[in-house]
């Protein structure tokens, strides 16, 4: 079994005690703002190393630095390969596109990180309420009026819908 499937077997049971899995989800976020808050000191300088280096550097767990490999993968510039071959030498990078990284901590209503104070080096009040605004529209759908029988068609035709564009609905 592989590092990230051990991890989603831990992180993702179902079967495991309420109480203990809180407790080690608390501990990872705590864990992981951190490595955040070091990461964006210096948004556009790459880290990279191993896996174990990565977790030696941050002095946090193996596992714990799957999870977070796991976490920002569709926030780097390049993905790592930690589907099937991740290992504590696998080589990766934490090189991210800053933008898509506060869009998916947006998304992931993880206020604790897209709330950090160094986004506000990186990216001004405005752009942050930008970012934010667009990330939650994009997940909003929007449907457009509903068209009547009666109603005159929107192709502008003159006729009612039921006579026109509706007719084989």
């Amino acid at each position: 079994m592989g590092l990230l499937e051990e991890w989603h077997k831990k992180a993702y049971n179902e079967k495991a005690d309420r109480n203990a899995l809180t407790k080690m989800w608390n501990d990872y976020f705590q864990k992981e703002k951190g490595i955040y808050e070091q990461l964006l000191k210096n948004p556009d300088e790459e880290v990279k190393g191993t896996v174990q280096e990565l977790a030696d550097k941050y002095g946090i767990s193996l596992e714990y630095m799957v999870g977070f490999l796991d976490g920002i993968q569709e926030s780097l510039k390049t993905p790592n390969p930690i589907e099937d071959t991740l290992a504590a030498d696998t080589v990766v990078s934490l090189a991210f596109d800053k933008e898509k990284l506060y869009k998916n901590m947006v998304a992931a209503d993880a206020t604790w990180l897209y709330g950090l104070e160094q986004w506000n080096k990186i990216f001004d009040r405005e752009e942050q309420h930008r970012m934010y605004l667009e990330q939650k529209k994009s997940g909003t759908i929007v449907k457009g009026p509903k068209i009547y029988p009666n109603d005159p068609c929107p192709c502008g035709s003159g006729k009612k819908y039921k006579k026109c564009h509706g007719r084989n609905v």
